[in-house]
């Protein structure tokens, strides 16, 4: 049965409707053929004039609406949108902010596909503000139009003229998209882009984003073929969740770089004021960039030197950069630059230090950086570059020149020329001086050689390419699995349940060790003592040394209240320790807060570490995680990582990596290393137990207590949400956890039991071997053309397919357990939702030894229930004629099913709403 929605002229749609019009208005935005001007005049000064202006440039329709204007600028003026006589695909609005929502409802039964909202006005002056921009949302939700602004500079399009912009001129054409929440920063930018001949495929202020957001514009830019390169300027970053998808997706293809500002209390403060939205967490944020593959940058000439350096040059595969230089002064400036930003400086190997002494003067530096002296010919400058690109211990090469008598900068740079397209090491260079260089750069810059001022800027250069290297690595870097047997979510949330049934938030020391056992995370064992002599009773049984701790339902710090006595070695001690601590906390808080004590071994581990392992809420991005160095001192040493659930192996291990505790885990001064492995995964199940508990608002353990023996949390604090809140209203994820919703059993027609769940990124070896089991027909049907095994098996591949984001796909696999237990994938179900979210495509692959059993009708009624759940209109799929297995399947599940003569394939289709 189809849906049938409501527009605002009274029309009915179906969803499948609502899905066109949604992506025809988005592209009506910033591909429109035709603009309408509401508010367009000829007065002096006033914005209307300057869009009117700057639309000259555009090649399309330009109409000007305004009452009381017969024409603007020699055009005619219409008095309503209405009165237009053909069809507007977008509306740019600069009247006053009062009138905006009458003027949307107009364009929407106009039938106008979108609007960009220039005026001012709104949320950023308060609650008044706000209740407008409501009115407009509420509209253009209802009719599918998609809305930029309000409060904003305007949009260029420089492939078709497009200036709805209130700047003085269009930006130059180019392959980088800008993005900016700042009006001011644009004209800004856009006049040190003509200083810097920078040009723009796009050029978009988004204002105060009501409607389209950083996840629309990354998914939109990075299917456009313009732009090369994706750059923002970020205040806020609105919905987290539509901006790490899309991220996400974009950035293995495209780089995107992003300044934030708000890195200081003070900035945030002045960012939430500009733009009526409260900033997040900076650190939080940059967890958040790391995760997915964004590179943040602190200048706005460093964002566009990156966005240069990236379209140029290949990515670093390490952080060692060679230098090669005519002067040891700047070498050094590069070399601090280099070192304080997280790069190194490359060790020269035997060989190139041998090759290097057979033609260099005797003066030369021996080392790295390479000075090849102030007389340094075009000749000398080339041979030891490709001495030292040559070098297996350098990723990286940044070449100095400083304008000296003997020095010809041109011919250098001519030299040099052909090293601009080494496979894989980038290649930066450095032409300090003025007029005397200009040449110089100029000849690089042609052969795609980035150049820079001053070479600590190029070093710096250097360390943010390796930065973003490493933020893509851990996007794609294959884990390993998960001991998912230690793991039990339904005790976990029926504890959780019956903390939130007596009205509580916080959990008791037992509670929360109870929880986290129930996720495989190692606790001390402990029990409760209501009284002193049940607290002996315990101890003997534990046996000496014991520590007791406060029992309490409402105290959250059990050290303040003088709630915790350690190494008690009898039963003297513990009946001493039991009413000490009744006597403290009834002095320091109340006596109804004491409900006993917890007695548990004192825990003595030779050589130990204490660790920290937390969660709090971020407002925008949802449960953040917390590693570090633990005890009393945690928020003296600030010794801490953050990072966003769900983990896995390799982004626990990056997280660790990212504190100086690490260096001592690994062993150091004789001291064995810690279980880092085991380490990991405890990593990993803390973050599920965060990522699918939604109420859990803090979660801490400190200590972790960590050494060669053994992992143990020694304490534990969790609070929930409070209880009055509905599940809508807790703050949304920022990534969607794994789906362990579709994770059941299934048996197959020959009795053989299977599980079905979804993908994994550790499943990468299973599908390897999942591969080699699959015929040439099998390969054939399901990618229309034949596709060697060494293809389908390598790791570039297989990561798109293991690593995927549930958000916008989802991936079956049906697992069976062999004699030994060992695991093995034979079939694999896919959807995808397209552009929009709206509709979706599947796909079916089955081992041939598992075909024929049920289990691809199976995994297409699954997917099928999928889509329904996602609020799907319909799901497609292309399959071949001969394939008549996977036809009459698709038919059994509901599809329809049609030849298509024109491509020669069989269309099947299912309407879900």
């Amino acid at each position: 049965m189809t849906t049938i929605a409501q527009t605002a002229t009274g029309k009915a749609v179906t969803s499948i409707e609502a899905a066109i019009r949604e992506r025809d208005s988005f592209e009506a935005l910033f591909k429109p053929r035709s603009v309408a001007v509401i508010g367009a005049t000829d007065k002096e000064g006033s914005v209307g004039l300057a869009i009117m202006q700057n639309l000259k440039t555009f090649r399309g329709r330009v109409y000007p609406v305004n009452p009381k204007r017969d024409e603007v600028l020699g055009l005619q003026a219409y008095p309503t949108i209405a009165a237009v006589p053909r069809q507007v695909d977008l509306a740019v609005i600069v009247t006053p902010a009062p009138t905006v929502p009458g003027i949307v409802g107009e364009c929407i039964a106009a039938n106008v596909k979108a609007a960009l909202i220039i005026s001012a006005g709104f949320k950023e002056i308060g609650p008044e503000g706000a209740a407008l921009e409501q009115q407009i949302l509420a509209q253009a939700r209802r009719a599918h139009m998609r809305i930029v602004g309000p409060n904003c500079l305007g949009i260029m399009n420089t492939r078709i003229g497009l200036n709805a912009t209130f700047a003085d001129r269009i930006a130059k054409p180019g392959n980088v998209a800008f993005i900016s929440q700042s009006g001011a920063l644009c004209t800004a930018v856009l006049d040190w882009s003509f200083r810097e001949n920078v040009g723009f495929s796009y050029f978009i202020s988004v204002g105060s984003m009501l409607d389209v957001g950083w996840g629309d514009l990354i998914d939109y830019l990075g299917d456009d073929p313009d732009t090369e390169s994706i750059v923002m300027y970020m205040e806020t970053i609105g919905d987290a969740r539509s901006f790490i998808s899309a991220a996400r997706e974009v950035a293995m293809n495209k780089p995107i770089i992003v300044i934030k500002a708000g890195r200081t209390s003070a900035a945030a403060k002045a960012a939430a004021s500009h733009t009526g939205s409260m900033a997040g967490s900076d650190d939080a944020l940059d967890a958040a960039f790391q995760r997915c593959g964004v590179l943040r940058v602190s200048t706005i000439s460093d964002l566009f030197y990156m966005a240069e350096v990236l379209s140029k040059q290949p990515r670093p595969r390490g952080p060692r950069l060679t230098i090669v230089t005519n002067a040891g002064g700047p070498g050094v400036l590069a070399t601090d630059a280099l070192v304080l930003n997280g790069g190194e400086l490359a060790t020269l190997s035997p060989e190139s230090l041998t090759q290097l002494n057979s033609f260099l003067p005797p003066a030369w530096s021996h080392n790295n950086p390479i000075d090849v002296l102030g007389d340094a010919t075009p000749e000398r400058y080339a041979k030891a570059l490709e001495i030292a690109a040559a070098d297996p211990n350098s990723d990286g090469l940044l070449v100095i020149l400083t304008p000296q008598a003997m020095t010809d900068p041109t011919a250098t740079a001519a030299a040099l020329k052909r090293f601009a397209k080494l496979r894989d090491k980038p290649l930066l260079a450095s032409w300090m001086g003025g007029e005397s260089v200009e040449a110089g750069e100029q000849v690089l810059n042609e052969a795609r050689i980035p150049t820079f001022g001053y070479p600590d800027t190029a070093a710096r250069m250097f360390t943010y390419m390796w930065r973003y290297t490493q933020n893509l690595r851990a996007l794609y870097e294959t884990p390993v699995p998960i001991h998912e047997e230690q793991v039990n979510r339904a005790e976990a949330a029926a504890i959780i349940a019956r903390v939130r049934a007596s009205g509580r938030t916080l959990l008791t020391e037992f509670e929360s060790k109870r929880l986290l056992a129930a996720y495989g995370i190692p606790t001390v064992p402990t029990e409760v003592a209501e009284d002193e002599e049940r607290a002996v009773e315990i101890a003997e049984r534990m046996g000496y040394p014991v520590v007791l701790k406060l029992h309490s339902e409402t105290i959250t710090h059990k050290t303040d209240v003088g709630g915790v006595q350690l190494n008690l070695g009898d039963a003297r001690a513990v009946r001493d320790a039991f009413q000490q601590i009744k006597a403290s906390v009834s002095a320091r808080a109340k006596p109804e807060d004491f409900l006993g004590v917890t007695v548990q071994p004192m825990i003595k581990l030779s050589g130990s570490y204490e660790l920290i392992l937390g969660s709090t809420t971020d407002s925008q991005l949802g449960p953040v995680l917390l590693f570090g160095s633990g005890g009393q001192l945690v928020e003296v040493y600030k010794d801490r990582a953050l990072g966003l659930p769900p983990l896995n192996t390799t982004l626990a291990r990056r997280m660790m990596e990212q504190t100086h505790i690490y260096t001592a885990l690994k062993g150091v001064r004789g001291r064995r290393p810690v279980n880092l492995d085991e380490l990991e995964q405890i990593l990993v199940r803390f973050s599920y137990l965060v990522s699918e508990n939604v109420w859990i608002k803090e979660l801490d353990i400190n200590p972790l207590l960590a050494s060669e023996e053994a992992l143990v949390a020694l304490d534990a604090r969790v609070v929930l949400h409070p209880c009055e809140m509905s599940e809508a209203d807790l703050p949304r994820r920022a990534i969607q956890p794994y789906p362990t919703q579709y994770v059941s059993p299934f048996t197959l027609h020959n009795g053989l039991t299977v599980l079905i769940r979804p993908i994994r990124p550790e499943d990468e070896p299973l599908m390897v071997e999942f591969h080699k089991t699959l015929s040439e027909q099998s390969v054939y049907l399901r990618y229309f053309h034949p596709i060697p095994l060494s293809e389908r098996i390598a790791h570039e591949r297989l990561t798109r397919i293991c690593f995927i984001n549930y958000e916008r796909e989802i991936a079956l696999v049906a697992e069976m357990r062999d004699e030994a237990g060992q695991p093995h994938i034979i079939g694999v179900g896919r959807l995808i939702k397209l552009r929009g979210g709206m509709e979706g495509e599947f796909a079916i692959l089955i081992s041939d030894a598992y075909q024929q059993l049920g289990l691809g009708r199976e995994l297409l009624s699954r997917l099928v229930q999928i889509g329904r759940n996602e609020r799907l209109a319909r799901i497609t799929a292309d399959i071949l004629p001969e394939n008549v297995g996977m036809i009459r399947v698709s038919e059994q599940v509901g599809f329809k099913c049609r030849y298509d003569h024109d491509e020669g394939v069989v269309k099947a289709e299912i309407v879900l709403a």
